[in-house]
């Protein structure tokens, strides 16, 4: 099994009950605007991922823009277990680094709708990458209670993956007490709080059942080609 289709098997949420027509029910709001997603690969423990954090705390007040951080875990050997940090999410990087031509994971590290990436702590080469990487389309994705909707087009030709995520927006001060940021209080923001792969999209129209979305966190849907290949869509509630 690919490390996409561990992400997939481990975080899979069991509910894509019921695929019928996006035109048949009324109870979603207007298409999406296309969103450029941002994603931060960052670790607590790693003395050069502060910055990046606050770069995406900026980026992510930007309209039009969808920022998520993922910890990652392979920086917790030196003494500070990130507190967001799940193996699902070092194996999302991890399968990038190849479609990207990176010999293996970094941190920090910001990929931009899926096609480039940068070292996150420079500010000016996300802006350069937000500025030319073509934004995702916005496919008619919404995001209802206990429903997402993804509208008709075109599609990989093996279909494409569809990514539910659950993220904080609010801004988060973690004090690390071990390893690299000893003694500095970190600040977070669009922590991401889960990941599932909600199956396989093949262009047709269809709507899908999702779980209720805890308490003080919001909802995105990314719809990816598969094996870390760029995202086509995406939308946030």
């Amino acid at each position: 099994m690919g490390l996409l289709g561990k992400i997939g098997y481990l975080g899979t949420v069991s509910v894509i009950a019921g695929l019928f027509s996006f035109g048949a029910s009324g109870a979603f709001a207007d298409s999406a605007k296309p969103l450029t997603v941002v994603e931060l690969f960052t670790s607590q423990g790693c003395s050069s991922c502060p910055p990046a954090n606050a770069n995406l705390i900026e980026i992510s007040k930007r309209p039009g823009v969808l920022a998520l951080s993922f910890g990652v875990t392979y920086w917790d050997r030196l003494g500070w277990k990130d507190i967001f940090a799940t193996p699902e999410y070092t194996d999302r990087q991890i399968t990038y680094e190849t479609p990207l031509g990176r010999d293996g994971p970094f941190t920090p590290q910001v990929v931009v709708n899926g096609r480039a990436d940068v070292v996150g702590n420079r500010i000016g080469e996300i802006d350069d990458l937000i500025a030319k990487e073509p934004k995702p389309d916005a496919l008619g994705v919404t995001i209802n209670k206990n429903s997402l909707a993804i509208g008709a087009g075109k599609a990989p030709e093996n279909g494409a993956d569809i990514w539910l995520v659950t993220y904080d927006d609010k801004t988060i001060n973690v004090p690390v007490s071990r390893g690299e940021n000893t003694g500095h209080t970190l600040p977070h923001k669009n922590v991401v709080h889960s990941l599932s792969n909600l199956g396989n999209w093949d262009g047709k129209a269809v709507t899908l059942d999702i779980p209720p979305t805890k308490a003080g966190l919001r909802t995105a849907v990314l719809i990816q080609t598969p094996h870390g290949g760029p995202i086509l869509a995406a939308a946030t509630n």
